[in-house]
């Protein structure tokens, strides 16, 4: 289910009188202005200040702010860009450089007192036309959205301070609250969805899609606890001996084996209530074979496949590009992250499509798959490419393939739907009516074409020579008549069916159950088009963990999970470091030879890892104005 931005006027006339603007987390309750009353006067005004509180959610996903969570190794952006996220990823974040002014600490506390004026109203002023029943479903949705936001800061800080009620722009620093410890936060958050689910519907009608349901409260605290019990929550903190000022210790330095448990039954439970009384389904071919049919869209080229498997392509093509109205009811709960419905499609979509007036239009040709992206999906037959006996040895991997197109190589031939579903590369054809109603097959060897072009594009240019399409609607055109386009705005799933499939795998997999782990992870591996796995597939250098691991690395490509998963599993020191990001040669020069650009070099960017970076550091004005904060360790 995704929030619609387009609620009504409402929702901007409560922005305009409560919205908060100050950066300190504990100036969140504005004074009342004149017009205060008027977003409580009645049933609509009141629902337009509760949809003020739910902004914050796509705000965390927009594209504009490339948030932090996007310096993980899925893929590179070009280095003028200079977002939020590299520069967390270059380890330049400290606490008088924060990057992006919206970052989470600034952007969820505001949220949150945005939440705790709405209740401070609801139980103040009088709605005309409310009922109970609505005043119980609001304050239901504002405990999830306390919840949601409080998670997203614990993902970002660690330990972080509970704001559970409201507070008066008058309160001494005295009460201010510290952080509190990590599993005293996990066991609030889940606390608060469990109260939440009590008294929200399991599903909402199309016109109230993006408002909390107790379907999302479930599967939210599924995730919570999985991150707790994950080695950096549970036992293997890097800095055992921080703590707050009065000497409490904030991360418990004991593993913890029943937290694994704990957040199985949460994954049991969010998993049954979602696929009955919340009517989650994972998104099918039959439907995918419906829209495709109904927007007349062909099967894709793709050399050495069938029929069958280009339609398994488009499945996980639509998977991303649709939401429910369409008949997708993969998504538990789902935002659109931006205003502007082409930025996030833009960034992804070569540039020179096609021209106007004798100039090229198109993308920014800017989210650069990493090497390590395109052999760490799966090959035809199910297995990593280095595992795969049927797959060329890596040594050929970037030579030809002698195909139609001799610029195509080996590594980019016999691979799984995902890969083609979302990922591109040189030889490729990205999509079928993208330049004005003909095919794009994409040539990075041109600079007149999606190659590298300073002069043409300066700060646009490919960083690897990879190019992704995972939100790509496979409609998209770009018209030569008036360089306009037809893109739509694809939701953003923030949790979806298939992460609860991979998140009560992993509880498995810790649990030593191993056939139930299969089974979920087959669940996956199933729909994306690929053979089962066995027992016969676990070794001693492919793990159940490892197998756990890589269909979660493919399955969410790209949706913000990687950057928690390699922290929370401690992997982020060796994924991470100076030097692991690769890619093709892709900025050397113009107009490249085929040899010349098949090699495989660093990205040259400043990335590097220390075990700082487990946590973003606060605000040095925060710190200051509330004396009992500590600032994360390292900063």
């Amino acid at each position: 289910m995704k929030i619609n931005i387009k609620l009504t006027h409402l929702f901007w006339i409560a922005l305009s009188i409560v919205v908060l603007s100050s950066c300190n987390y504990l100036d969140v309750v504005p004074p009342e202005t004149a017009g205060f009353k008027d977003v409580m006067k009645d049933k609509e005004a009141a629902l337009g200040f509760l949809y003020s509180c739910y902004v914050g959610i796509p705000s965390e996903f927009a594209d504009e702010t490339r948030h932090y969570y996007q310096a993980a190794d899925e893929y590179a952006l070009p280095p003028l860009w200079d977002y939020c996220c590299q520069t967390a990823a270059w380890n330049q974040l400290s606490a008088t450089n924060l990057g992006d002014p919206t970052c989470p600490w600034i952007n969820c506390y505001n949220n949150i007192g945005q939440c705790h004026l709405f209740i401070k109203a609801l139980n103040e002023l009088s709605p005309v036309g409310t009922t109970d029943g609505d005043k119980t479903r609001w304050r239901a949705e504002i405990k999830f959205l306390q919840a949601y936001y409080h998670f997203i800061l614990l993902n970002a800080y660690g330990p972080i301070p509970l704001m559970t009620h409201y507070y008066s722009q008058t309160t001494p620093t005295s009460d201010f609250p510290g952080r509190s410890p990590y599993d005293v936060c996990v066991d609030s958050i889940s606390a608060w969805l469990d109260e939440a689910a009590k008294n929200l519907p399991a599903t909402v009608q199309e016109d109230e899609l993006g408002r909390a349901t107790s379907t999302a409260c479930k599967a939210l605290k599924a995730r919570v606890l999985l991150y707790a019990a994950s080695p950096l929550w549970n036992g293997s903190f890097p800095y055992p001996d921080w703590k707050n000022k009065d000497g409490q210790q904030l991360v418990s330095n004991k593993y913890n084996a029943s937290k694994w448990q704990k957040a199985l039954d949460a994954c049991n439970d969010a998993i049954s209530f979602a696929t009955t009384q919340g009517n989650r389904a994972l998104f099918d071919l039959t439907t995918s074979e419906q829209i495709r049919n109904s927007e007349g869209v062909p099967l894709p080229t793709i050399s050495n496949t069938d029929d069958n498997f280009k339609k398994r392509v488009m499945l996980m093509r639509y998977l991303m590009t649709t939401d429910e109205t369409e008949g997708n009811k993969e998504t538990i709960y789902g935002v659109i992250v931006s205003f502007d419905a082409g930025g996030a499609v833009r960034d992804m979509v070569p540039h020179d499509v096609t021209t106007y007036n004798g100039s090229p239009v198109g993308g920014w040709c800017g989210v650069s798959p990493y090497l390590y992206t395109m052999e760490h999906f799966y090959t035809s037959s199910g297995k990593l490419p280095e595992n795969d006996p049927n797959f060329p040895s890596k040594s050929e991997w970037i030579n030809s393939a002698r195909l139609d197109n001799p610029d195509i190589i080996n590594l980019n031939v016999n691979r799984e739907p995902r890969y083609y579903a979302w990922l591109s590369f040189d030889g490729d054809e990205y999509s079928p009516f993208i330049s004005d109603g003909s095919p794009l097959v994409v040539s990075m060897l041109s600079s007149n074409a999606q190659g590298y072009n300073p002069d043409r594009y300066n700060r646009d240019n490919n960083v690897t020579g990879f190019l992704c399409k995972k939100w790509v609607q496979p409609n998209i055109k770009w018209r030569s008549t008036d360089g306009g386009d037809n893109i739509s705005l694809p939701p953003h799933p923030v949790i979806r069916l298939a992460e609860l499939y991979l998140n009560r795998a992993e509880c498995y997999a810790a649990l030593g159950q191993t056939d139930k782990a299969l089974a979920d992870l087959n669940v996956i591996r199933e729909r994306a088009g690929i053979s089962d796995l066995t027992a016969a597939d676990i070794t001693s250098s492919m793990t159940l963990v490892n197998w756990v691991r890589s269909e979660r690395f493919i399955e969410l490509w790209g949706e913000g999970h990687r950057y928690f998963d390699l922290r929370r599993w401690m992997l982020a020191p060796q994924y991470l470091k100076a030097g692991a990001r690769e890619g093709l040669n892709a900025m050397e020069k113009k107009d490249p030879s085929f040899a010349e650009f098949n090699q495989v070099v660093k990205v040259d960017q400043p990335f590097q890892w220390t075990d700082r970076m487990y946590l973003l550091p606060i605000k040095s004005s925060e710190l200051y104005s509330n004396p009992q904060l500590v600032q994360a360790p390292g900063y």
